[in-house]
């Protein structure tokens, strides 16, 4: 047996932003200290088959027009075990006895969206008694749920924009009152699926005509939709990675999200993944040093405030005003080399292989279960 750390990295799923996950999983594939750590690639079908996959990260890039996806015929199928007797995953085919997989020490989930990155993942490793990179159930259930996350966040005396939320009843049986609450943020808006991520189902409304299209298309995504007033301000993000042991959360410097390319009214999914060459991301953004402290103090009480754990993103807008508002919280955040998560903190001194490293001793150190 290796005596290396055997890490069940776990990418795909079955959201939308499953492209994006398998992207990830080639960054982390190709970066990852493999004399320390044993790799075991599990990829997640869009139909939430679990497959032994490809250890090759240029099968799961996104290149050209076809974007990567991970499908059954990729491998032989994984169980994971239930309970903490054993940490052995099982393969098995149709017909086939089941064969023992192996040990595994922890568990890397690179998923975005629901079925991954909103707790039902994490709740199954919990119940498998399997260690696990990031946030625990609560967290990453808030995090995901834009909605929820603004209620914990103005609970806990954060500032927050302004916001309306749409669910699929009052859709059905009080559209005019919808259409009315969000007529009263004022114009313009921004529509967005309530539970997902990279931008997917976005749409920048500047007029009432266009709103009930808008919804509409938010709702494709998911059926709860969230209407929050356009700020002006500059788009700035914040790392946070967890402490070790009892000392508080790290975070980098500030950085600033600018997008050159004029045909991008904002930074969409286009241009976060298909059109990278027209945003850039400004480190450390130029910002006045008592707001730079500002910033780095928010982020780390928006991470406690969801008991986040591991690593989080946490992005803000800064006002003309002065202002610092949190936009959101990312408990999996972008995590190629070229996202900005892993760029704030290579440029903060800790280089991606090293950064992949430390979020897995992090989740080797943490319990699972109640804690």
């Amino acid at each position: 047996m290796s005596e290396r750390t055997r890490v069940a990295i776990l990418f795909g799923g079955r959201s939308d932003e499953h492209p994006v996950s398998c992207a990830t999983a080639a960054g982390v594939l190709a970066a990852i200290d493999r004399e320390r750590y044993d790799v075991v690639p599990i990829g997640i079908t869009r139909a939430g088959e679990w497959v032994i996959a490809s250890d090759d990260p240029a099968r799961w890039q996104i290149t050209g027009s076809a974007p990567p996806e991970v499908a059954a015929a990729d491998g032989t199928r994984v169980l994971l075990p239930l309970g903490e007797v054993s940490r052995d995953m099982v393969s098995y085919e149709p017909g086939a006895v089941p064969a023992l997989l192996g040990e595994v020490d922890v568990v890397l989930p690179l998923l975005h969206g629901p079925f991954g990155e909103d707790g039902t993942l994490q709740g199954l490793l919990e119940l498998a008694g399997l260690p696990y990179v990031g946030s625990g159930v609560l967290a990453s259930a808030v995090g995901m749920d834009k909605h929820y996350m603004k209620i914990v966040l103005a609970g806990a005396g954060l500032p927050v924009g302004p916001y309306t939320v749409i669910t699929p009843r009052a859709w059905r049986t009080a559209r005019e009152e919808a259409l009315a609450s969000v007529a009263a943020l004022g114009w313009p808006v921004f529509v967005k699926p309530c539970r997902a991520g990279s931008s997917i189902g976005i749409t920048k409304v500047d007029r009432p005509e266009d709103l009930t299209a808008a919804v509409e298309e938010a709702q494709r995504h998911d059926p709860k939709v969230i209407v929050e007033a356009a700020i002006v301000g500059r788009e700035i993000e914040c790392a946070v990675l967890e402490g070790r042991g009892d000392t508080p959360a790290r975070t980098t410097l500030p950085g600033e999200i600018v997008v050159t390319d004029p045909e991008h009214g904002f930074y969409d999914y286009e241009s976060k993944y298909f059109h990278a060459d027209g945003v850039t991301l400004a480190w450390p953004a130029t910002l006045p040093e008592e707001v730079t402290a500002q910033v780095r103090d928010l982020a780390v009480q928006t991470f406690e405030a969801l008991s986040c754990e591991g690593l989080a993103r946490v992005d803000f807008f800064y006002t003309d005003a002065g202002e610092v508002v949190v936009n959101e919280l990312n408990t999996m955040p972008g995590f190629t080399p070229f996202s900005m998560y892993p760029m704030m903190w290579e440029r903060s001194g800790l280089a991606y292989p090293d950064l992949i490293s430390e979020l897995v001793e992090l989740a080797r150190e943490r319990p699972t279960g109640l804690r």
